[in-house]
């Protein structure tokens, strides 16, 4: 932890992101503090456990004047605040289970607290392991706790910007309280949809049993849904990537009239000159670039990748992200290429510079099971290369166009449903297969991110943002 040198203008709360992981929502906060020199920024970083994270993956621009990291899943060596306490209004606002001001000692060994964890039990789930349903509530709980010091100890910023609700924004909506400072909040994902997927997708779950496991995801569902109302409630303005996450958000309980749309911004400069490195027929390489996570459904490109080769033996299905973060998903990643013949056409390259690899690619694809609007679609798209994607997220209409001027531009690759590895095969060789259709595709990518999606956009959106949080004044 480094001291502040002065007050912060803007403090940025990160879970699970910058500055310790790459790409993604990573690469958009870096580019936003290097793109905005005229503020100083404080930047907060939550995580679970301090083994999950290794050095950081970006050097901190010269604007970030103080950082910090907390892990909520660990026992912490600094002293605790015997006097934080967890405001009752937050508590009720996500349906919590205690209705008043509770200390983390009252939680773990009061009365009260132990009489109303008894109640919930007999209420909720009365077929299902005490033990279980204790220690879950433990483990959903003591976090919150956590994240109330931190909020009691924080240096104060003139003003707070969560990049997600869950516990990120429990700590914005704390300062916004404690501070009466104003709190914005950006989500690239859904936070709670992405955690239920997570969840739900879980090989295995903490829990004696089909009925321990049940109740353990719905404790932990029910509480990724009151973080996000208390997120929403205290939040203005709260910005979604593109008009079908402004709904989402809306329906989990964000006021309408605070809700706005940022649309991601790419730096097209950066990639205009890979446009000249292309070979004139595109490379039979497709990429799928990416964590190596169960959201991006690694398996079905490796799939597809089956297909195609048995079409086109030549084709190779580069995987170009970091493995580290879920290590049993990419082991079976890497069985299933083994177990489908594909060890000399399917690669891991780990994490590369997209500057150093999208021009060696003859088209990207994307996979996924969730995202909003990916900041590699754009990069490709500013590279020249056309892009293969699920029907998730702003997807479609960055390959299709949102409106009808937009649409008028053409497809910039195809889109395909989730988990369907034979239509994925069937359009990657559509494209490849057709010069003259992966030309008309290229050309719709590059207008359109140059009409519609650039960085200085971007930029000089949350730049007026953050002008408008400067000036609130209680």
């Amino acid at each position: 932890m480094t001291a502040p040198l002065r007050e912060a203008d803007v403090a940025l709360l990160l879970e699970g992101t910058y500055p310790f992981v790459r790409g993604g929502v990573s690469a958009w906060v870096h580019h936003l503090i290097e793109a905005l020199p005229e503020l100083r920024f404080s930047l907060v970083f939550l995580g679970g456990r301090r083994s999950d994270h290794s050095a950081p993956a970006y050097q901190l621009p010269r604007n970030v004047v103080h950082f910090e990291r907390h892990y909520l899943f660990e026992r912490e060596e600094r002293p605790r605040r015997k006097d934080c306490v967890i405001d009752s209004a937050l508590l009720e606002q996500m349906a919590a289970t205690f209705g008043q001001v509770l200390s983390r000692e009252s939680f773990l060994r009061g009365d009260a607290s132990w009489q109303r964890i008894c109640e919930r039990y007999r209420q909720d789930c009365p077929a299902a392991s005490f033990t279980d349903f204790f220690w879950t509530m433990r483990a959903t709980h003591l976090p919150l706790f956590a994240v109330a010091e931190i909020a009691a100890q924080l240096p104060p910023a003139r003003f707070y910007h969560s990049l997600s609700t869950g516990y990120a924004g429990l700590l914005g909506a704390l300062l916004q309280k404690r501070q009466g400072r104003p709190l914005v909040l950006t989500e690239h994902g859904i936070y709670t949809k992405e955690r239920m997927i997570d969840l739900a997708s879980a090989d295995s779950f903490p829990g004696d049993g089909a009925e321990g496991e049940a109740v353990g995801r719905r404790l932990w569902m029910q509480l990724f849904q009151g973080l996000g109302k208390i997120a929403y409630s205290s939040a203005n303005p709260i910005i979604a990537l593109y008009n079908g996450n402004r709904k989402r958000q809306i329906e989990d309980g964000a006021e309408p009239a605070h809700t706005r749309i940022i649309p991601n911004g790419v730096e097209v400069d950066r990639f205009r000159k890979l446009r000249a490195l292309r070979p004139p027929s595109p490379p039979p390489v497709i990429g799928f670039i990416g964590r190596v996570v169960p959201i991006k459904d690694v398996k079905t490109f490796i799939r597809a990748m089956k297909a195609i080769v048995a079409e086109r033996p030549e084709v190779e299905g580069w995987i170009i992200g970091p493995t580290s973060e879920d290590e049993a998903y990419a082991a079976e990643c890497r069985q299933l290429v083994a177990s489908l013949g594909l060890e000399s056409n399917v690669k891991f390259l780990g994490f590369q510079k997209p500057e150093e690899i999208l021009h060696r690619l003859g088209l990207l694809v994307l996979t996924s099971i969730s995202e909003a609007l990916p900041l590699v679609v754009l990069e490709a798209f500013a590279s020249g290369l056309p892009v293969l994607t699920t029907d998730v997220g702003a997807c479609r209409e960055l390959v299709e166009g949102r409106t009808a001027e937009d649409r008028a531009l053409g497809a910039a690759g195809a889109v395909v449903s989730i988990a369907d590895s034979g239509a994925a095969a069937r359009a990657a060789l559509a494209l490849l297969r057709d010069p003259a259709r992966w030309r008309t595709a290229q050309r719709a990518a590059i207008r359109r991110v140059e009409a519609h999606y650039t960085e200085p956009q971007m930029i000089e959106a949350y730049r007026q943002i953050y002008r408008e949080a400067a000036s609130w004044r209680a």
